[in-house]
């Protein structure tokens, strides 16, 4: 695949990226050379080859899930402008 100036260009600016006019063509090559190496990936075979999340092996610690109140909602609310009967009072937004 072979990019022209125009859509070199084209691509910078969707970046937001200024580039000089000198520097298109240049720009150009590289492009080509990481789309042509992207093609590349694209043809290996990756079936057999399981889903990671990190390249360590890794278990994440698990804790029981237990809902809470934070055990201080006085404290809570005591930053709220207005609460009533243990929660927030904001206005009403919907008509």
């Amino acid at each position: 695949m072979s990019l022209d100036k125009a859509t070199v260009s084209r691509i910078a600016r969707l970046a937001r990226i200024r580039v000089p006019d000198e520097d298109l063509e240049r720009l150009g090559g590289e492009l080509d050379n990481i789309l042509s190496w992207v093609e590349q990936l694209g043809e290996v075979d990756t079936s057999d080859v399981p889903p990671m999340t990190s390249v360590v092996e890794m278990r994440l610690p698990k804790r029981e899930d237990t809902v809470t109140d934070g055990a201080y909602p006085e404290k809570v609310l005591g930053n709220a402008p207005e609460s009533e009967a243990g929660f927030f009072v904001v206005p009403k937004v919907v008509e």
